[in-house]
């Protein structure tokens, strides 16, 4: 289940095929006058304004000192394009790595900003469309890594699009921006779901150590009726005797290792069978046993690890998503 944000209310698909072929997909891109674009802020087109009412004054006047401060901020404006550039162009941004997110929470992507030169860039700002921006300045350190936050709101590849990368220094009256894409996606896990204790298979004396109480092998003992016991385990030869109502009890052999099943979760919807499992998971992993997972079309033997509770945690993921919605 594919996530991804588009670039902007309003741009066609035409201009996006544009800015593919522009700005193709790479892990790394480096800022340069193909993939950099300047354009006027609402300061800059009041700024604008104002220069056109101070060449009409003049001319309507014939006020040389008039002419002579529009001109000096025309000037102001023109050299502003060219510092506003340079800004923004030479840095390079890699992506450098990806952390994955449950459900409702926010992925982690890595970014590197790196400088070419000595010179300082400042008020660059970065982010994805949805998400919050996040400014730096690049002045003595050659290099920066900054964590962006996505926010994930639904299992499977979160596809954040093309990273916004722009700039108003110094003036505020232009708007260098560019649209890159870094290639990048994160895995979203289902929503845990901690519901009781992980459910251990029965099993034989070979396999098992563990007796559970729910089995049905051999018979434990007895306890008090407590409403709602099955009618069947009640000994009635005790209450009979005037001992009162009393249970049955069978156990079985657990074994060792602990399944996530998928049929062990009977009348739930798909995504909250995905995230029952995805608690129990998080819990077996917790608790340090060794746990494997049986859901339809996959199947992971138990162990441990951080490894291997990934692997447990992206099969819930990717779970029944087709290659355009999974990535």
């Amino acid at each position: 289940m594919a996530q991804t944000q588009s670039i902007g209310n309003g741009w066609g698909g035409l201009f996006r095929k544009w800015l593919e072929r522009r700005i193709p997909p790479a892990r790394a891109v480096r800022l340069n006058r193909r993939n950099v674009f300047i354009f006027p802020t609402r300061e800059g087109f009041a700024f604008g304004l104002l220069l056109s009412l101070l060449l009409l004054g003049a001319v309507n006047y014939q006020n040389s000192l008039v002419f002579a401060f529009a001109f000096l901020l025309s000037s102001l404006f023109v050299v502003g394009i060219l510092h506003t550039y340079r800004n923004l162009a030479g840095i390079t941004i890699e992506l450098v790595g990806t952390r994955g997110a449950f459900a409702g929470e926010d992925a982690e992507f890595h970014v590197s900003i790196a400088k070419a030169d000595v010179r300082a860039h400042e008020g660059l700002s970065f982010g994805w469309p949805g998400a919050i921006a996040q400014t730096i300045d690049l002045l003595g350190d050659a290099k920066v890594e900054i964590k962006l936050f996505v926010p994930a709101h639904r299992r499977g590849w979160l596809l954040p699009g093309r990273l916004l990368v722009e700039s108003r220094f110094p003036l505020g009256l232009l708007r260098a921006w560019s649209w890159i894409d870094l290639d990048a996606r994160a895995i979203v896990y289902p929503c845990p779901i901690t519901f009781g204790h992980v459910p251990m298979a029965t099993g034989t004396r070979e396999s098992g150590t563990a007796l559970a109480r729910d089995g049905s092998d051999d018979f434990v003992g007895m306890r008090e009726y407590v409403p709602g016991d099955s009618l069947r385990r009640i000994n009635w030869k005790s209450w009979a005797r005037g001992a009162g109502l009393q249970v049955k009890e069978f156990g079985g052999f657990a074994d060792r290792r602990v399944w996530l099943d998928w049929d062990s979760l009977p009348g739930l919807d798909t995504e909250t069978r995905l995230s029952r499992l995805c608690g129990w998971g998080i819990q077996a992993a917790r608790e340090r046993d060794d746990y494997g997972l049986r859901i339809p079309g996959t199947t992971i033997e138990p162990n441990q690890g951080e490894a291997h509770r990934d692997a447990v945690l992206k099969a819930l993921a990717v779970f029944q998503l087709g290659a355009d919605r999974g990535g």
